[in-house]
């Protein structure tokens, strides 16, 4: 039996136990397992982990290891979360750096556009803020090495202020009559800026609480529609008009974590090759710097994507509807005997099933690796890599070349999962983000027929793999184990993979040596 039959075998035995499970999960708990729901987040599940599990296998198959997986998850969710954080600027602020109760006057910077008779609305300072009105503009002047501008306005500033420093005293900006408010729609004068979705608008009063509102969309003429309504606004208030101005666009966030990793990926690889050190050692580094990394740029503090909830939270929740419907059932007693027959609720109605488009993204993932692995000549390079480095090195192959190239696909499927999940979970907390990941896509990879020695792997095997892993998670859950054996199952099926492949590899040897 030669290494394809072997590696076919490996394939159809985890396929066969695969099947086994969803039979006894059928069997014992039909009414959760066979939802949509259910079956739904099996998908999804596989397709989060299975993106890392092909990721770690270019990496086992070219004989390394990446303990990594998990902190670089985490890193990669941090990274994208921090590059599309948004900032509400006001439209047209600028900044005050002099205050003069005497004359009533405030000092700003020289390009501030107001003119006499506007309504400034002055805040971030705890001694002057509120509603003024400018009474008349001075001409431009030097304060500090600065050109400034200085205002008279009504009514006059509390107290006396000096800006000592190079941060500013604090903000001013136009306001903007409300013309008219109903509900949730607000009508302003027709030269206030133009907003757009998630824009926001400050109410400002010069003797109530100011209150801040959402933008859901433009109505007619300079109508806005708010997301919710306030009983206590009206035409009396001003607005101040905020836009929302993000850090990056998705794309660039998305390209420049990929570039970050991709880099990462290729220091691994250097490390590996150039300076000889364990795969073990570098990767295990890797865990504890960039785990570290992920809390100090976040300031171990939890970040999101509360802002693109309506963009990137479509891709995470959003599906495909297939047209295939679940009609529920329920157990009813038969009567008179103690037994139970499944009979369907149409009372419910029937349930849509559709596929995740994470999954659709784990589906190209699977066609690139398997036409990289199998078709091209960098992936038999690989394999060859694997089975024995020195032979390769004579034969002609850069193995430093492939060896690097391995770690620089695994971080890049690593920085793609990273954001797949961060994308899914919209909620990254830098401390446990990721925990032990690198264990389920090891855990896959070897179940999938990966040797740990090196030389083998394939990729449909690392699905089926993926699978395996989740359906047994999703087991704990629906056959209620206790979770606290959730690790215990992982450990007690990374040691069944292994032994199995060690196994297979004595039986693959015993028919050769027979066949000669």
């Amino acid at each position: 039996m030669g290494d394809r039959g072997t590696g076919l075998l490996k394939i159809a035995g985890i396929t066969t136990l695969l099947l086994v499970l969803w039979c006894i999960l059928i069997w014992e708990s039909p009414l959760s397992f066979l939802t949509p729901n259910n079956l739904e987040n099996l998908l999804r599940r596989t397709a989060l982990y299975g993106v890392l599990g092909i990721g770690v296998a270019f990496v086992i198959i070219s004989s390394g290891i990446d303990l990594s997986i998990g902190s670089l998850v985490c890193l990669a969710a941090c990274l994208l979360a921090l590059f599309l954080q948004v900032d509400y600027v006001p439209v047209g602020q600028v900044d005050v750096w002099q205050v003069r109760v005497e004359d009533s006057t405030i000092s700003v910077a020289a390009d501030h556009g107001f003119t006499q008779g506007d309504e400034l609305w002055y805040y971030k300072d705890r001694r002057n803020k509120g509603l003024v009105k400018v009474v008349n503009v001075g001409a431009t002047t030097q304060l500090n090495g600065r050109s400034i501008a200085t205002l008279t306005v009504d009514p006059p500033p509390k107290r006396d202020q000096d800006s000592r420093e190079t941060k500013p005293l604090g903000k001013i900006s136009s306001t903007f009559d409300v013309t008219d408010y109903q509900g949730s729609q607000t009508t302003l004068e027709s030269d206030a800026p133009d907003l757009k979705h998630n824009d926001k608008i400050l109410f400002v009063h010069a003797s109530e609480t100011p209150r801040e509102k959402t933008v859901d969309r433009k109505g007619d003429g300079n109508q806005l529609v708010l997301t919710d309504e306030d009983s206590g606004l009206n035409a009396e208030f001003r607005a101040v008009p905020i836009r929302k101005i993000p850090f990056m666009s998705i794309p660039l966030a998305i390209l420049s974590v990929f570039g970050i990793v991709l880099s990462l990926g290729i220091i691994h690889g250097i490390l590996i090759t150039r300076l000889k050190l364990q795969p073990f050692v570098v990767t295990l580094c890797g865990l504890l710097i960039y785990r570290g990394l992920s809390r100090w740029l976040t300031n171990d503090q939890t970040v999101g994507f509360i802002e693109y909830q309506e963009t990137l939270g479509e891709v995470a929740t959003g599906r495909w509807e297939t047209g295939i419907q679940f009609m529920p059932v329920k157990v009813n007693p038969v009567d008179g005997a103690d037994s139970w027959k499944i009979v369907w609720d149409s009372a419910e109605g029937a349930q849509m099933f559709g596929i995740p488009y994470s999954f659709f993204i784990f589906l190209t993932v699977i066609v690139t690796a398997i036409i990289f692995l199998n078709l091209t000549v960098w992936g038999r390079h690989l394999q060859a890599v694997g089975r024995n480095e020195e032979a390769a090195r004579y034969s002609g192959i850069s193995t430093h070349r492939i060896t690097t190239l391995a770690y620089m696909l695994c971080a890049v499927l690593t920085g793609l999962g990273g954001v797949m999940f961060a994308i899914d979970s919209n909620s990254i907390a830098p401390s446990s983000f990721g925990n032990f990941f690198e264990l389920y896509a090891i855990a896959a990879a070897v179940l999938g027929g990966c040797s740990l020695r090196g030389g083998e792997g394939s990729i449909l095997g690392v699905v089926v793999g993926t699978a395996l892993m989740q359906t047994l998670y999703n087991s704990i859950v629906l056959l209620k184990i206790p979770d606290e054996l959730e690790f215990t199952i992982i450990g007690a099926v990374i040691l069944f993979g292994v032994a199995g492949d060690e196994l297979a590899r004595m039986l693959a040897a015993k028919f050769r040596s027979k066949e000669a």
